[in-house]
């Protein structure tokens, strides 16, 4: 087979395999929780599918998209509806990750068998949990011990856990359609009683037994996760409503919600095992939805799509094996190794595309819009920089750079999304598309071109000490690329900062304040330009730009990652303090990097020789 053949034959079948899981049929099933899954909800200041909040809410609570019980796998739809309908049967699931030492002897639970536990192990201890937590949460973060924090992260777990029991009705409640049915009938008598002059002693039980079923209406309103009933026809498109508000407001005695008797209906039939009373309740639903708020179920349908597609995943495992099938080339000197770990890199580069374009469609907003994003497009970039850059030098570094930085920042995208909605609503400061399109997208390719020249800077280190003959003529042209990116990366970094302060001028009155987010972004200008003025004046040479681009590395981590975790200014919105330890792991892996690469290459072969 020729080379251009097999490249072609990896890319389509790298594709198919990417594609594969939106391909594949769900898992046959009597109830239908893929209809159940598509069904629009509003979360988070935004509609989003079920399925959406499923798979967020499972992914906090246990790190995982599903569940393992009894050698199945259960679904995050499955793990929902559960909650949802059936809260003793999935208060045995073991939903909840537990593995600090502290808080599992607070909770009296074994150590080292496993981490995940289910609620009803935890539930004896509720009420300590939730009082110590709400000692923690008095304490700045930075001053919490860990205990405290794992805590804090386990309360908030169990409280979102027990707002998806009481979603669709009260947990523990009875048949939900006999309690819609009783309401329905008692609030015009009820109604009327009050309105009565002289109340007899049968209005004043009815209107007392109304009073308690509000009670338990406003407590569901308070207490649901999400709001499954969409406006009805004529409203605001943002008028969505849960159940517990659609019953306590007196509109719903004159006229019920249709969603009402829907999800009743569900409720009873799910708990009965009555799936084809189920998913005839769903469909008349589903329908309504269609009918009348068309927008809203496309956008589940899609989002619904994407989520089963999981391109990020699909390109985080085929950026690692281009990655890995490049250091087979290298080992094996091979021309067709070479040739299909461009072509599989390619094929990750394009599932990437395609995955931060449907992003970008279903929320309608540029690529970049909060810290997961910003790690998808830096990725993205990076890759499209050394593929391009491939074309030019042909020794495999730039694809390997390429790969390397995808497969990493879709890595930490991943565990970026365990922190909610990743396509959550807009902070205040971000809300506005022109300036998104054009600040954050220029300053993150800064970020991006930066980390694609410290990479190379890092195989320039390794190459100079594994190598037993190095090709000086290889090395001449890592550096030089790794110098034509910098220039790129001052660029991009250079304009996203300045247009960064005409945004803080028309929003904050302000060009420049000197916020730590602010200062982060000049460092990485300042840090290229040093990089650029010191190999124009001679002050370094191949391997000072090398050690200077790894460098790097650590200012756009810092400036990236770092300001976040002071949680001040005014650029505060990605704060996250849980990955001090890995940035701080990183920087020292950096630091030892540049070490190395100022010792004389393979310096203990020459030391055992002497």
């Amino acid at each position: 087979m020729s080379v251009k053949r097999l490249q072609a034959a990896v890319f389509i079948g790298a594709l198919l395999l990417a594609a594969w899981p939106g391909l594949v049929p769900a898992p046959k099933s009597d109830f239908d929780f893929s209809a159940f899954a598509r069904l629009p909800v509003l979360e988070g200041g935004r509609v989003k599918p079920i399925d959406s909040f499923a798979r967020s809410a499972l992914l906090s609570i246990r790190s995982k998209q599903s569940v393992r019980f009894d050698g199945k796998t259960i679904s995050a739809t499955k793990w929902l509806l559960d909650s949802a309908f059936k809260p003793d049967y999935a208060d045995t699931y073991p939903a909840f990750v537990v593995d600090d030492p502290e808080v599992l002897g607070l909770l009296g639970l074994p150590q080292g068998k496993s981490r995940y536990f289910p609620y009803w192990q935890i539930e004896p201890k509720r009420d300590e949990v939730q009082n110590q937590a709400a000692a923690a949460d008095k304490i700045e973060s930075g001053r919490r011990t860990r205990f405290q924090t794992a805590l804090l992260n386990l309360n908030s777990r169990l409280t979102l856990y027990e707002r998806i029991k009481n979603t669709f009705m009260v947990s523990g409640q009875g048949d939900p359609v006999m309690e819609l049915a009783a309401f329905s009938a008692l609030m015009p008598v009820a109604m009327r009683a009050f309105h009565s002059a002289k109340p007899t002693d049968k209005d004043i039980r009815t209107m007392k037994a109304l009073s308690e079923m509000l009670q338990t209406y406003k407590f569901l309103a308070q207490a649901g996760a999400f709001k499954a009933l969409p406006p009805r026809e004529g409203a605001a498109a943002d008028d969505w409503t849960n159940i517990g508000e659609a019953l306590s407001d007196p509109m719903s005695a004159q006229t019920p919600h249709p969603g009402l008797a829907s999800f009743a209906l569900m409720g009873r039939a799910y708990r009965a095992g009555d799936a084809a009373a189920f998913n005839a309740a769903l469909a008349e639903h589903a329908g309504w939805v269609a009918r009348y708020r068309p927008e809203a179920a496309r956008a589940a349908r899609a989002e619904t799509l994407f989520n089963d597609c999981a391109p990020f995943i699909s390109g985080m495992a085929l950026y690692l094996t281009a990655l890995l099938l490049v250091f087979a080339a290298w080992a094996a000197r091979r021309e067709d190794v070479a040739a299909a770990a461009r072509a599989l890199a390619w094929a990750a580069f394009l599932v990437h595309t395609l995955g931060l374009l449907a992003r970008t469609v279903l929320q309608g907003r540029p690529p970049v819009t909060n810290l997961y994003s910003s790690a998808v497009f830096v990725g993205w970039a990076s890759a499209l920089l050394g593929l391009v850059a491939e074309r030019i030098h042909r020794k495999g570094f730039a694809v390997a750079g390429a790969a390397a930085i995808g497969f990493s920042t879709l890595l930490i995208a991943h565990h970026l999304s365990a922190t909610g909605d990743t396509m959550e609503m807009m902070r205040a400061v971000l809300d506005s598309n022109f300036w998104l399109a054009t600040h954050v997208v220029a300053i993150t390719i800064g970020y991006s071109s930066t980390y694609l020249a410290g990479l190379l800077g890092i195989a320039w280190v390794v190459r100079r000490h594994i190598m037993v003959k190095p090709d000086p003529e290889a090395s001449r042209a890592l550096s030089s690329l790794a110098y034509g990116v910098i220039a790129f990366s001052l660029l991009f970094s250079f304009v996203g900062t300045v247009l960064g302060g005409i945004w803080a001028d028309q929003s904050w009155g302000r060009f420049w304040g000197w916020d730590p987010k602010e200062n982060g972004a000049l460092l990485i200008v300042l840090w290229n330009a040093l990089i650029l003025h010191a190999r124009w004046g001679g002050f370094v040479r191949e391997r000072g730009i090398m050690l200077m681009a790894v460098f790097g590395n650590i200012i756009v981590s810092l400036s990236w990652f770092g300001v976040n975790m002071l949680g001040i200014g005014l650029h505060s919105y990605g704060f996250m303090d849980a990955a001090f330890w890995w940035l701080s792991a990183f920087t020292a892996s950096q630091l030892a990097l540049i070490a190395l690469g100022y010792l004389p290459p393979r310096f203990w072969i020459e030391r055992e020789a002497r």
